[in-house]
């Protein structure tokens, strides 16, 4: 068996990094209801603000009805242009456990250190290509780096299917019940500063062959191009770090990959 390459180990480590500045636990309803995390000035600053936002034994408290008073911090971190770009989209607020407790505008969840969910999917063609897009130049996270045929945040409210289904319409053009091999194939943990606070994401991995002389169309104006790839072109594209920390890592796990990388490790 191989040793694990160096650019490998590389993003491991930057998928599980501690945060810059520390943070204290960010509870909703009772202390035990961990669902992220906050810097302590922060938390202050929001707490002198008027929000419902009160220090407890070893963290911070959202005091209040759940979805109004998260409303009521994200809008104030908008206001203060301490939150990422406006979405008007609702994600799931969960507990340790998995399990949602409520939702907050997306812009809002790294500086509060709220975990996300990802789905990313990657198109292969019956020959053994794989199909990759280029994130637009002007996005706000990642512009121009490569990334699997899809990649997306669950909303509040969807299954794995439901976000697979609309964002794989949404960036690629394509319908799942026009793929053919749909399967999941396992999934992984990004926990690292981010600008504006911490990300805490958990991804679910879907692989999917796309029929013969089928090219994706992007539907929504946020990707560059799409290429398709032979294995060792993907390789070398990983390699040079050309894509984002989270593609490279989905792309990793895909056993054709994976196994060619020395399997299990």
């Amino acid at each position: 068996m191989s040793s694990t390459p160096a650019w490998l180990v590389q993003l491991r480590r930057r998928a599980d990094q501690a945060p810059a500045e520390p943070r204290l636990p960010l509870c909703l309803g009772r202390v035990e209801a961990v669902v992220g995390s906050i810097e302590a000035p922060l938390a202050e600053r929001m707490r002198e603000a008027g929000l419902p936002l009160r220090a407890v034994s070893g963290g911070w408290q959202v005091e209040g009805t759940p979805d109004a008073s998260l409303a009521l911090l994200a809008q104030w971190l908008h206001e203060h242009g301490l939150a990422g770009r406006w979405r008007n989209e609702l994600l799931a607020v969960t507990l340790e456990s998995g399990t949602p407790v409520a939702a907050i505008e997306r812009a809002a969840v790294r500086p509060l250190g709220i975990a996300t969910q990802a789905v990313h999917l990657v198109g292969r063609t019956a020959d053994g290509k794989v199909w990759v897009q280029q994130r637009a130049l002007d996005k706000g996270t990642d512009p121009g780096l490569w990334d699997t045929l899809m990649g997306g945040l669950m909303s509040a409210g969807e299954s794995v299917a439901l976000t697979l289904e609309r964002e794989t319409w949404e960036e690629a053009g394509l319908r799942i019940a026009d793929l053919s091999a749909v399967a999941a194939y396992g999934g992984f943990t990004v926990r690292r500063p981010v600008d504006g606070g911490y990300m805490v994401e958990h991804t679910h991995l879907i692989e999917a062959t796309l029929p013969a002389g089928r090219v994706p169309t992007n539907q929504e104006g946020e990707v560059q191009r799409f290429e398709c790839l032979d294995l060792a072109a993907l390789l070398q594209r990983l390699q040079g770090g050309e894509f984002t920390l989270e593609a490279a890592l989905a792309l990793a796990h895909w056993p054709p990959v994976h196994t060619h990388l020395g399997g299990p490790g």
